[in-house]
């Protein structure tokens, strides 16, 4: 290579939409059996910056059991059908809707609302983006969000053991995204 060669910065590329094929597994929204009497159905839709449905999402969720404690099957790909795992992942269709079925969360620690982590993977983001569904506002760290986008981290009940949360990628009404750092404090 000759001494005077300029290198130039490689563009940067948008994740997908072959993540869609390769990432969605069985039973993968399906944190618990929906014959689980803690079992809850969350779902919404994923929106792009001009309120038009994204239809080639993924979205994972986290969370902890009905009393707050932590999952030991977190993480786990095994679904036999009546083990809650805590994680899950599912593809949105092409409508932009997705469903889970999970158990409504306890609160985690005292003073803190319970809430699931959201994790969203879609066309145009060169990472993905981390959210949290809270089922309350009566959180510290919701109060530090300002009032007005408040409303964008938390779910919305549509029916017995339903609860929306839709998720707004920019514009109007974007969701509150937050930004985990590797320190433990995220």
């Amino acid at each position: 290579m000759p001494e005077n060669a300029e290198f130039l910065q490689t563009p940067s590329q948008t994740v997908g939409p072959f993540f869609g094929y390769a990432l969605p597994y069985d039973g993968g929204p399906e944190v618990a059996s929906r014959a689980d009497p803690d079992s809850i159905r969350l779902h919404g839709t994923v929106y792009d910056g001009a309120g038009e449905p994204v239809p080639d999402a993924i979205l994972e969720i986290w969370g902890p059991d009905a009393s707050g404690a932590p999952i030991h099957e977190r993480g786990s790909l095994h679904r036999d059908g009546y083990t809650v795992t805590g994680f899950g992942r599912a593809s949105v269709d092409r409508a932009g809707h997705y469903s889970f079925t999970t158990v409504r969360p306890g609160a985690t620690s005292e003073g803190r609302a319970p809430y699931i982590l959201v994790t969203v993977f879609a066309r145009g983001l060169l990472h993905h983006l981390f959210t949290r569904a809270y089922f309350s506002d009566d959180d510290p760290f919701l109060q530090t969000v300002p009032a007005e986008r408040r409303g964008t981290l938390l779910v919305e009940q549509d029916g017995e053991r339903s609860y929306r949360f839709d998720i707004r990628l920019q514009g109007e009404g974007e969701t509150v995204f937050l930004d985990f750092k590797g320190d433990g404090r995220g």
